[in-house]
């Protein structure tokens, strides 16, 4: 779910890669860079797997670490409320965990909002979604008796691979958007890598 750089992935070492043209930034141009970004984000729901996000969540994660917010040698858009876990702008991500992670800081991947504390009237369609979502994911953890008992464990895979496709949507389509009612943009997982369901395979 969350994007990890220490780890020694193929992949991750290719973010890595990419996220070297903002470690060669000063903290002055970084910080102007992620305000601005944010300007860009504002009002919008937007897929974790779009290129601006990725950038973003590089430079976050950078500035973060460098702690630039702290600093504060750029203003984020006044929209953005201060983050209570590391004071950064107030960045929320939106995954099928919600319901035991709530929703996840885009610049410290600490929990941001917990579930009990989002906003009412959004918990209950919420809960609802990460409760069906649940037993899907879960097909492809699956042990051994759970695959034979299942009879044809590829179809049953195959399945699950397909209502989390739907599923990822209705989060994008219909769930994120209202929470633009109390967070100035919100990014949502569109993808399921244990069910193989990549950003293309989810529609809107």
């Amino acid at each position: 779910m969350a994007f990890e750089p220490e780890s020694s992935s193929p992949l991750d070492s290719l973010w890595q890669e990419y996220s070297r043209i903002f470690r060669d930034w000063d903290d002055l141009t970084l910080a102007r860079w992620l305000a601005q970004t944010l300007g860009q984000l504002e009002g919008r729901v937007w897929r974790l797997s779009h290129p601006l996000v990725g950038a973003y969540r590089l430079a976050a994660k950078i500035g973060h670490d460098r702690g630039i917010w702290h600093k504060r040698m750029a203003t984020a858009p006044a929209a953005y409320a201060e983050s209570p876990c590391c004071r950064a702008p107030f960045l929320p991500l939106l995954t099928r965990d919600v319901r035991t992670e709530g929703l996840i800081c885009q610049h410290c991947n600490e929990i941001l909002v917990p579930f009990d504390e989002i906003p009412a009237e959004h918990r209950e369609p919420l809960l609802a979604w990460a409760e069906k979502y649940e037993p899907v994911h879960a097909v492809a953890h699956w042990d051994d008796r759970q695959r034979r008992k299942s009879g044809n464990y590829d179809d049953a895979y195959e399945n699950a691979a397909l209502q989390a496709e739907k599923l990822l949507g209705l989060g994008g389509r219909e769930l994120a958007p209202k929470l633009l009612d109390a967070y100035a943009a919100v990014i949502w997982e569109d993808q399921d890598e244990c069910l193989e369901v990549r950003p293309e395979d989810v529609a809107v």
